[in-house]
């Protein structure tokens, strides 16, 4: 896969004065030096004026830079599998999925061909395009909806510092056991447990901040509807949070195997809200609510 930017140098930039070298230009977006390195052996990688140019060449007010970054191979151990693949948005740089349930992010031991990541080898294969896989916000195997893939080095980057500073803002949809508060912010700091790679628990000594926003949408028979936000991304942080203040979600095989009325737990990434990457437009995304969630009208009467 390809992908070709284009800069006219400005009067001014607030982040790199003009005139400078292309190379700190080039930084002031986005563009780590990892990212300049793999450049390097393609020489029409970086233009200056339409012609070959070094990293340390001085840019002047009115020059044109062009910019191609290119990913020569798919990733790999990444088997292209016909699956399931909904998707919500596309672009040069971004890709938007509404994931299943029972699907894994990634490959990993015993999830060699069931993975998202191998129905976007597919996609992408069937296209004769090649892809590197980079997800962005990780979702658990059996929580849906919404999730963004970067389709180039420049656009993972972006976007990977953005999620370090806050800057995605993720809203997920829960049904809870019992009847919540109305409203509530649930800070208390996630570890893991003792001589297991995958369970957490709230640790006050040895955990790592971790606080969610909740706030209860409806009441469904036994259960809550509930919306959260996300003030930091711990793993499992919604599952661990509302089992520690007496509201788990039922069907978690790891904090509340409670099979019941759901086979999963009902966990839904329902929105993404975000600045374009390279464009800088603000973007919202919504995946609607899997039918599993709106199963037994527990919530017939509320949509999204």
């Amino acid at each position: 896969m390809k992908r070709i930017f284009e800069y006219i140098i400005p009067e001014n930039a607030p982040d790199s004065p003009i005139p400078c070298t292309l190379r700190k230009f080039l930084q002031s977006k986005g563009f780590s030096r990892h990212i300049l390195v793999r450049m390097k052996p393609y020489p029409d990688s970086i233009l200056l004026n339409h012609q070959h140019t070094f990293l340390n060449q001085m840019v002047q007010p009115g020059d044109v830079v062009t910019i191609t970054l290119r990913d020569t191979e798919s990733s790999e151990k990444i088997l292209p599998v016909n699956l399931p693949l909904q998707i919500l948005y596309e672009d040069l740089d971004i890709l938007v999925l509404d994931k299943p349930a029972n699907m894994p992010i990634h490959p990993s031991q015993g999830n060699y061909d069931n993975t998202l990541a191998n129905a976007v080898a597919y996609y992408y294969q069937q296209q004769n395009e090649t892809f590197v896989y980079r997800c962005i916000n990780r979702l658990d195997r059996d929580t849906t909806g919404a999730l963004v893939l970067a389709k180039n080095a420049l656009s993972a980057a972006l976007l990977s510092h953005m999620m370090q500073k806050r800057q995605i803002h993720r809203t997920y949809l829960a049904l809870a056991e019992g009847i919540l508060p109305e409203r509530g912010t649930i800070d208390a700091p996630i570890g893991r447990v003792c001589d297991s790679t995958i369970e957490r628990q709230v640790d006050h000594l040895h955990g790592e901040r971790a606080v969610t926003h909740y706030q209860r949408l409806k009441i469904c028979g036994d259960y809550s509807l509930v919306q959260l936000k996300l003030e930091t991304g711990r793993t499992h942080q919604i599952r661990v949070h509302m089992k520690h203040i007496g509201h788990p979600l039922p069907g978690d095989f790891l904090y509340n195997p409670n099979y019941q009325h759901f086979q999963r737990q009902p966990l839904h990434s329902w929105k993404l809200e975000f600045f374009h990457p390279i464009t800088g437009a603000a973007l919202t995304f919504t995946a609607p609510l899997p039918e599993d969630m709106r199963h037994q009208s527990l919530i017939d009467s509320f949509y999204f």
